[in-house]
């Protein structure tokens, strides 16, 4: 309970903002044996030393770096668990501008190693000739010259170099800030340790706020601590629920397995964008409400999370906001929309919301829109996606759609001139075959009985020079002829010859003729996999024209009912 956070600064210039000196980073780090060496290269130096110079040139009051995470020792040194890089890299441009005659004192805190008391000397000579004895000693120096080479690049003479020098040193003393994170006595450093550094997982921001919102509540109300800490994890626990996480993560977010995902509401009160923010935003934006009143920002947070557990119950608006952040509408944006609305208005809020991110008049559905056309294909799934959530009539399985890629199939695919090996033309004949073996009749016997022959005919020649692409391609416009009822017709791709399918089954199916399709999709379904429940439908026949009912093939009529019931169920959202 007992963590210490606070920005500190780097250096001991006075504060932009109260003018008064600043406590910048002092006294010893110890760099214990658990911890590498200094492997920073070229890179990673020049890239803090033009982020660095950017928010100077900026005028930015603040720089915010990665946090430090240490732990107190009992000789009065700072055990360093995270941010040994950060810390020697400050400490190598302090000193560079100190040795190159530019500033009268380098850093004022020093390194000391548990295991490399050589890299401790090394620091103070830097020698060239020494920076081959080992690999800490290579990279401590070229760390060093990555510095030189940085200013000579920038700086075209002396003059511009001494001015540049004293902007990069003064905004180090005056704004350049790192996050002080104390963990306490008690905390074993080796498993913090291992995750942040060998499984990179950083501090997050809501981690870094739970520090400062506990140690300030425990200053100001003694005891509410433990209850806002055990709040907090109730809150994390309900966001770690698949159901939930699904139904109010961000697409990019969805898949995330591990770090906390209270960060989600946290990013929400910290107005974050959904992309460009800097590192640590959240926590820059949050931390002087936590500091101030504690109370009132917990308050905040727990609102927000009742909110959304609201939403997330009733199954109405479950859908409409769960496909808006599907389509990757912020969760800030629909708490905007519901402040101060009565429930009927915040519901046709939703509705208009859905409408516009559709964006897709009714008489578009008849073929305007069409898979072939790439600017297409995101507008038609989701219109596919909005009508597979109106279908299900209850909470829709948001979590089904997590970690699994969903695209466009065609119902009916009458081509297989993209089929060129031996090997795909044996599946596609095999599969093809068992579609007219299923649809075998005494009625249709002298047509299918033939092609039976002709396709077992074949499958005997596949693997030899007498087979080939115009052996193949004839045989199989007769079968796609005989699957689709005699009727011989061009590739379709409206909506109304398309369905959701994740991809993996959308692979599976590729390139066959609705019978195939049906026969495999009933067979995911008897084993349990979920299928969207629109396109468990479209395959069952659901929507064809009960006096035309034809369930081997997909028919004109089978189409047009199709649309018909898309257009229906969306109508309220269309254009």
């Amino acid at each position: 309970m007992n963590y210490k956070l606070e920005y500190k600064p780097v250096g001991f210039g006075p504060d932009p903002d109260t003018g008064k000196q600043n406590q910048g980073l002092s006294g010893v780090f110890f760099i214990p044996d658990y911890q590498r060496g200094y492997r920073w290269t070229a890179v990673e130096v020049c890239k803090l030393l033009d982020d660095i110079a950017q928010s100077a040139n900026e005028g930015k009051k603040r720089y915010s770096l990665q946090p430090i995470v240490v732990k107190g020792k009992a000789d009065g040194s700072w055990e360093v668990i995270d941010g040994q890089q950060r810390l020697t890299t400050l400490w190598l441009v302090f000193n560079y501008m100190h040795k190159e005659g530019f500033k009268r004192s380098g850093a004022a805190y020093s390194l000391k190693y548990e295991t490399r008391p050589g890299s401790e000397h090394y620091l103070e000579t830097l020698d060239k000739r020494q920076s081959e004895e080992n690999i800490d000693y290579f990279h401590l120096r070229a760390a060093h010259d990555a510095i030189d080479q940085w200013l000579r690049d920038k700086a075209s003479n002396d003059h511009a170099k001494d001015a540049l020098v004293d902007q990069i040193h003064g905004y180090l003393s005056r704004s350049v800030h790192v996050i002080w994170y104390e963990v306490p006595a008690d905390e074993e450093p080796i498993p913090l340790f291992t995750r942040l550094n060998q499984g990179r997982i950083p501090l997050t921001d809501a981690e870094l706020l739970k520090a400062v919102l506990l140690s300030r509540v425990q200053e100001k109300h003694p005891g509410r601590e433990t209850e806002i800490a055990a709040q907090w994890d109730g809150i994390e626990r309900d966001l770690q629920r698949a159901d939930l996480w699904a139904f109010v993560a961000p697409p990019h977010s969805r898949a995330q397995q591990q770090g906390t995902r209270i960060d989600l509401l946290l990013d929400t009160l910290a107005g974050k964008p959904p992309t460009g923010a800097h590192l640590h935003h959240t926590f820059d934006a949050l931390r002087v409400q936590a500091e101030d009143d504690g109370l009132v920002f917990w308050d905040q947070v727990v609102a927000l999370h009742a909110q959304v557990l609201g939403w997330f119950e009733e199954p109405h608006w479950h859908n409409k906001i769960g496909f808006l952040v599907a389509c990757g509408r912020p969760l800030a944006e629909l708490l905007q929309l519901a402040q101060g609305q009565r429930k009927r208005d915040f519901d046709a809020a939703l509705t208009a919301r859905i409408k516009a991110t559709l964006d897709t008049r009714a008489d578009e559905l008849g073929g305007v829109l069409h898979y072939e056309n790439n600017g297409h294909k995101a507008k038609l799934q989701r219109l596919l996606l909005l009508f597979n959530i109106e279908v299900f009539r209850d909470r829709f399985p948001f979590k089904e759609h997590v970690g699994t890629a969903w695209s466009l199939e065609h119902i009916h695919a009458q081509n297989a001139q993209d089929l060129v090996r031996a090997e795909q033309w044996e599946t596609w004949l095999r599969e093809h075959r068992q579609a007219l073996h299923d649809i075998h009749t005494p009625d249709n016997a002298a047509t299918i009985g033939p092609l039976l022959d002709r396709i077992d005919a074949a499958a005997a020649q596949l693997h030899t020079p007498r087979f080939g692409l115009k052996e193949f391609q004839p045989l199989a416009g007769q079968i796609l002829l005989a699957l689709n009822d005699g009727v011989e017709e061009e590739a379709d791709h409206s909506i109304a010859n398309l369905a959701l399918l994740s991809h993996g089954a959308n692979a599976a199916l590729s390139n066959a003729v609705f019978e195939v399709k049906r026969s495999k999709v009933l067979a995911m379904d008897r084993r349990g996999d979920y299928l969207p429940a629109a396109t468990r439908n479209v395959f069952l026949k659901y929507y064809a024209p009960a006096d035309r009912l034809q369930p081997h093939f997909w028919s004109a009529a089978d189409k047009a009912a199709y649309l018909r019931a898309i257009q229906l169920t969306l109508a309220d959202y269309l254009q």
